[in-house]
């Protein structure tokens, strides 16, 4: 079932792909408040690299595993190194798919993490907090004041 799923998602990868997902710390506004929420989400393999260079991230961990081992199906399945209340990314299969082609195209990458593994040395920090539902919203007196002269001619 899992070749069938993938291949009509896309024909170009196999359940036997690489593929890393992490464990990020999110974010979510209501009524106020900010909530911090787990969220799985694959890292194509430049993030990653980026990653292992040590740039700040709010990936916890990341955790290198195949395709069909997170996707057998419609539904994806949460392995096992991952916290119960951890959720799924929006458009969860879509990026774990494009993920997936990225590794294929730099297979170099795939030496960071054996796949089975996970890697948790990374530059955590929640300084900068995603928030998933942020809403930007811009009013007139958001606008910067300008002189009379500023766009003529003098």
């Amino acid at each position: 079932m899992t070749t069938a799923f993938l291949n009509a998602k896309a024909s170009d990868v196999s359940a036997d792909d690489y593929v890393v997902l992490g464990l990020a710390t999110c974010f979510l506004k209501a009524d106020g408040e900010v909530h911090q929420v787990s969220v799985v989400e694959p890292i194509p393999s430049a993030a990653l690299e980026a990653l292992i260079k040590g740039i700040p991230t709010s990936y916890q961990f990341a955790y290198a595993t195949t395709l069909g081992a997170v996707l057998p199906s419609e539904v994806p399945q949460l392995p096992a190194d991952f916290p119960a209340d951890a959720q799924f990314c929006d458009d969860f299969a879509q990026r774990a798919i494009a993920a997936a082609r990225t590794y294929k195209s730099r297979p170099v990458a795939q030496s960071h993490i054996p796949p089975g593994t996970t890697r948790n040395d990374f530059n955590y920090s929640v300084e900068r907090k995603r928030v998933l539902n942020s809403q930007r919203i811009v009013r007139t007196e958001d606008n910067v004041k300008q002189h009379e002269y500023t766009h003529k001619t003098l």
